[in-house]
């Protein structure tokens, strides 16, 4: 199991949370770009800190035990992971297992122009890459309100996260976000509470707003025509942040709508409501 530290005690990967966080969690899914949530008995008054491959993961309390909520990164190989947990006083490595999951594949015949950047803008790209990098990673001992995420534009889910692309019969980077298609000018509303981390005119994104909610949660919204924030700023959930666009590399108006957890761009699909419920 792990470490031999009888004080902390590991729930099953994905295990039903029947207390009073059941309310607030995603839907979780032990596969690359999924979560999973572990129980762990600590100290009351000890905040367990816990992390995943050096990244600090979400801890929160749960009437009578700490509960870690672990994002997956899509990158990660299947098989047994570690999360190591430090309650002020012990350590313990808490194993779970992560499942491959096959995403969808999409090939696509471009102009060369179109993926093979100049010289100017892969500098520019690689630059933003770390402003937007640094933007994602931030974590703060601030609880988000819940992890059950308002839609962030009304409109169809246009391509999925963890689509592997091939350009020219070259593979890029798989897709770590969801697209919402919507007509330019939409509104678009923040997720869930809290603040501006980023606002900014990227290369590939556009023009782009990230929130931090909060203990390693962040959102990204991407491609917007227009942006009615700033950063440092405060929002409420639901609050408008911005409109649909077609800014940045895109082919047409969408949003990109992105969740980063403990560093890691997870699906979005598990913390949304379902885009078709039934009766």
């Amino acid at each position: 199991m792990f470490a031999g530290l009888a004080s902390f005690a590991p729930a099953q990967a994905g295990e039903a949370v029947d207390s009073g966080l059941a309310d607030v969690l995603p839907r979780t899914s032990a596969v690359q770009g999924g979560i999973v949530t572990l129980s762990i008995n600590a100290p009351a008054d000890a905040r367990p800190v816990a992390t995943l491959d050096g990244a600090r993961a979400m801890v929160l309390r749960d009437e009578s035990r700490w509960l870690a909520v672990v994002g997956i990164p899509l990158g990660t190989p299947p098989g047994r992971h570690q999360l190591v947990v430090h309650d002020g006083s012990k350590t313990a490595r808490m194993s779970f297992d992560v499942a491959a999951k096959e995403y969808a594949v999409q090939k696509l015949n471009v102009p060369p122009g179109q993926v093979d950047l100049s010289k100017r803008d892969l500098e520019r790209a690689e630059g933003e890459k770390q402003r937007i990098r640094k933007a994602l990673d931030g974590f703060s001992d601030r609880p988000p309100g819940t992890l059950k995420l308002l839609p962030p534009a009304p409109g169809p889910r246009s391509s999925s996260y963890g689509l592997r692309r091939f350009f020219n019969g070259k593979p890029r980077s798989p897709h770590t976000g969801m697209d919402i298609a919507a007509a330019v000018g939409t509104p678009v509303q923040v997720a869930a509470a809290g603040i501006v981390a980023d606002v900014g005119d990227y290369f590939f994104n556009g023009n782009t707003v990230i929130v931090d909610h909060g203990s390693g949660l962040v959102t990204m919204y991407c491609h917007l025509s227009g942006v009615h924030v700033e950063q440092g700023q405060s929002v409420a959930a639901g609050e408008r942040i911005g409109d649909v666009g077609a800014t940045g590399r895109v082919t047409g108006p969408h949003l990109h709508f992105g969740v980063t957890l403990n560093r890691a761009m997870v699906d979005p699909s598990l913390f949304l409501p379902d885009e078709n419920p039934g009766p």
